[in-house]
């Protein structure tokens, strides 16, 4: 689902500039329904900050819990604001994970690994995916190629 990084892959600007922008927000803490850089991101406010480097306008994000069920309402969101649902990632692009039934994390797709906001760890992180991490889905963000 995710291909090997281990060749040089031609990034489009998009790309990189949604990379280097959730590279942006490496090291701040995490923070539940955070959004703003160096003070608090979550999984979400992560992949904002990248599509906003990539010139992306994702709009409101609908409330949502960090309990429940919410596959269908993640589907839902994704598709309303323009992301397309791929069978493979890229670096630029948002990977969905179930950790556990009814939890799932989102993190950006990076050259080495991902970029997410690190609960355990109390920041964002640039790390390798783990494989024992089940995917539930891989989204690209709008007109990004």
């Amino acid at each position: 689902m995710i291909s090997a990084h281990k060749s040089v892959q031609r990034l489009s600007r998009r790309r990189k500039a949604a990379l280097a922008a959730a590279r942006s927000g490496l090291g701040t803490p995490f923070r539940a329904q955070g959004r703003t850089p160096g003070v608090g991101l979550d999984c979400i406010g992560v992949a904002l900050l990248a599509a906003t480097g990539a010139g992306v306008s994702l709009g409101r994000v609908p409330a949502y819990a960090l309990t429940g069920d919410h596959a269908d309402l993640m589907a839902a969101t994704m598709e309303s604001l323009g992301c397309r649902r791929l069978k493979q990632g890229r670096p630029g692009d948002l990977i969905a994970f179930e950790l556990a039934r009814g939890h799932r994390h989102l993190a950006v797709l990076s050259e080495t690994g991902m970029i997410h906001a690190h609960a355990g760890l109390g920041r964002v992180v640039e790390s390798p995916v783990p494989t024992d991490w089940p995917v539930a889905a891989i989204w690209a963000l709008p007109g990004v190629r």
